[in-house]
């Protein structure tokens, strides 16, 4: 089968001294919804310092890069003109005590129900959409997907450091989600009757006021017919994008043409599961990941390898594998954001960490790996 996909990228407009979100956002939002060529792909989003693009649908590779280029240049420009830097990153590397929030009245809401939780709440993420038949396929797609969400992490990280500080993890986003009532990783579930009665009993909990902040790592959407992947952060530059999307593709088109026959001999108990995520978080791919095929930690550049294997049949029928193995080099030479964030503070502090992120969003090359 062929399934075509989308991503949901957010970015954030920084102070270029230190780093910490700038609240110019509405300005770019305002100009771009008013452009018939952007208009319907950039939306507002909770920081009043961020703005998202929610792409097109896209059936290849080769037709979402210029696609996700085009839009970050813009980005990279509209910071430029404000006086700005733009990031693609999971966190500010400094923020103030509380953000500013868009003005909204569903966002005012949320601040209300969760209260302490928004001074923490200033990160972005990507979220890959793959397009499913219908949702009994999406629930078979995310329980197959579920065992391999440690490696997705791991290979996503780009969140290093939170308030002025390198915190030691890869994903620090990771972490600060797990305090939402329903962050983290997923049950698995029988059917999407299962699914559908186990979120509705959500609603009025926690602050979970409506189906779209039930924030697991992988779910359903909502309001498209697709299966979305949300453990990601945002990522530095487009190619980091494409590779978790090929991958999140291959993984869904791999469920469904198999029937799901891995489902039992990968699958992993919510609490092995949970702590697995939070070590990917922590070590992201410096060292070993936790591989669902042998049930127990590997070297992290084998599990992937695993991982592109399995679904290597997948990616060769969507002409994505000669990619991929490009872009698993470039991460293995490369490093995770984090990685190429923590390089460019100790080569040159926040100046240095600054010119990353400007260059990275603008597409142009940076660095090779120390």
């Amino acid at each position: 089968m062929h399934a075509t996909f989308g991503v949901e990228e957010e970015f954030i407009f920084l102070d270029r001294e230190s780093l910490r979100p700038a609240d110019v956002a509405e300005g770019f939002t305002t100009r771009m919804q008013a452009d018939p060529e952007w208009s319907a792909t950039t939306h507002k989003e909770f920081l009043a310092s961020q703005v998202e693009h929610a792409s097109p649908v896209f059936d290849s590779l080769a037709g979402a890069r210029p696609v996700l280029v085009g839009f970050r240049r813009m980005v990279a420009d509209e910071a430029e003109r404000t006086g700005t830097l733009a990031a693609s990153i999971g966190t500010p590397p400094d923020t103030l005590a509380f953000p500013s929030i868009t003005h909204d009245d569903r966002y005012q809401r949320i601040v209300r129900d969760m209260a302490g939780l928004i001074a923490d709440h200033q990160m972005s993420g990507l979220h890959v959409h793959v397009g499913v038949p219908d949702r009994e396929a999406g629930i078979l797609a995310l329980n197959v997907a579920r065992p391999w969400l440690p490696l997705l992490t791991a290979i996503s990280g780009n969140s290093p450091f939170w308030r002025g500080y390198d915190t030691g993890y890869e994903s620090w986003r990771t972490v600060q989600l797990r305090r939402w009532p329903t962050a983290g990783s997923p049950p698995r579930f029988a059917d999407a009757k299962d699914y559908d009665r186990r979120i509705r009993r959500l609603l009025g909990i926690g602050g979970m006021s409506d189906l779209a902040l039930i924030a697991w790592s992988v779910r359903l959407s909502e309001h498209l017919p697709t299966i979305e992947f949300r453990m990601a952060d945002a990522q530095l530059t487009a190619d980091d994008t494409l590779l978790l999307a090929a991958l999140c593709r291959g993984l869904v088109t791999h469920a469904l043409e198999t029937e799901g026959r891995d489902l039992e001999s990968t699958d992993v108990p919510a609490e092995l599961l949970s702590a697995a995520v939070m070590h990917s978080a922590h070590a992201g791919m410096r060292a070993q990941v936790y591989d669902p095929v042998l049930g127990e930690l590997a070297d992290a550049r084998s599990v992937l390898d695993r991982l592109v294997a399995t679904i290597a049949p997948q990616l060769e029928a969507e002409d994505d594998l000669d990619v991929v193995a490009e872009l698993v080099a470039r991460l293995t030479q490369l490093g995770t954001g984090a990685a190429r964030q923590r390089r460019a503070f100790v080569r040159g502090g926040i100046a240095a960490l600054a010119d990353l992120f400007e260059h990275s969003i603008a597409g142009r090359p940076t660095e090779s790996a120390a």
